[in-house]
């Protein structure tokens, strides 16, 4: 079978399935983001209005569960994103093949995904907003409950 090219239908529908996948990563790393807030919102309410000061330390339990969520959000949308330069690469030096189209993996082995949550997690659009939540309920905690 002959090599893909660039003006295959197959290349561009692959591309297309690559990028709605990071689009879809994207999106869902946002919408981590206004589901924890909303969340930490209720419950920070809930505490002041039944003065329940000692219990704001219940917020911290959604911020972390996001936290962890988005960095693996974000973790998938950098291997697919990883991936679809790859297969750029290759269609640009002519290395392209037609086993490497339709493939949606993000690789195999759980350390390099660990390795990409962990650099996910220290990102600036994960980590100081879920920080700054943190010290946001603790310091509505400490001085306004």
């Amino acid at each position: 079978m002959d090599k893909p090219s660039f003006d295959s239908p197959s290349v561009h529908s692959y591309l297309s399935i690559l990028q709605s996948v990071i689009g879809r990563m994207a999106a869902n790393s946002s919408s981590c983001k206004t589901w924890c807030i909303t969340i930490v919102s209720a419950i920070m309410v809930v505490v002041a209005s039944q003065d329940l000061s000692s219990s704001a330390w219940i917020g911290m339990i959604p911020v972390l569960m996001f936290f962890g969520l988005d960095a693996y959000y974000l973790a998938l949308e950098g291997l697919i994103r990883d991936q679809y330069n790859e297969f750029i690469r290759k269609l640009h030096d002519g290395t392209v093949i037609v086993e490497d189209l339709f493939i949606v993996y993000p690789g195999t082995g759980s350390s390099k995904f660990l390795g990409a949550a962990i650099i996910a997690s220290t990102s600036v659009s994960v980590f100081p907003f879920y920080l700054i939540l943190l010290a946001l309920i603790e310091s509505a905690r400490r001085f306004i409950l």
